[in-house]
């Protein structure tokens, strides 16, 4: 029971996923935070979803289609360099379409910017080491969250941040319940993904 619980969370909370709940909480939860007309939201919403999400992870499941990774876990440091390194490209062109072409508001493409840079760094270290791609998403998803928090002091982000201290722990658990990491690589994945976005966000946001 707990392996398939703690394998149903770490695929369900996959990194692909950090930038659209990101998103969604940008413009649903404190909408205050982007000057986004309410009309395109949901064309803007779907497309982070088809960049950011959707086209990676065809993309990962063609590899594994193709044999081309062994598996969709990648739990070798070789079956993790060319997903990761295909993933960051696709995150590079999203964050230059959404700079360059799609100027609703700069904390959109910021937020792309300081996503793609964990994504970049994430993908350097995994050419030498197995750190947690998981926990890297999901600590950064709750620095943001904290600095949100700071910023519009909304009681609509009190469930969002309980929901993202939960999750993290419950995942960063599950990553080691599975032996899919060492303790180790866990929390250098927190360390990297909260430390990004928790003094990105808050230099944007608060300084």
């Amino acid at each position: 029971m707990y392996r398939s619980l703690s394998l149903a969370l770490s695929i369900i909370f996959q990194p692909l996923l950090i930038p659209t709940i990101i998103f969604a909480l940008l413009f649903y939860v404190i909408p205050e935070a982007t000057s986004v007309p309410k009309s395109v939201k949901g064309s803007v919403m779907f497309l982070v979803m088809a960049t950011t999400l959707l086209i990676p992870l065809i993309s990962v499941i063609g590899m594994r289609l193709t044999h081309t990774i062994e598996s969709m876990h990648m739990r070798t440091i070789k079956d993790r360099m060319f997903p990761f390194s295909m993933v960051t490209l696709f995150y590079l062109i999203t964050t230059y379409f959404f700079i360059a072409r799609l100027d609703f508001d700069p904390l959109l493409g910021y937020t792309l910017s300081v996503i793609t840079a964990c994504l970049v760094v994430l993908t350097l270290i995994t050419y030498f080491w197995k750190i947690s791609a998981h926990t890297t998403g999901l600590a950064g998803m709750l620095a943001i969250v904290i600095v949100l928090n700071l910023k519009y002091n909304s009681e609509n982000l009190l469930y969002p941040l309980i929901f993202s201290i939960i999750i993290c722990g419950a995942v960063m658990s599950s990553r080691l319940y599975l032996n899919a990491h060492r303790p180790i690589e866990v929390l250098a994945g927190f360390i990297l993904g909260f430390s990004i976005c928790f003094l990105s966000f808050y230099y944007f946001l608060i300084i």
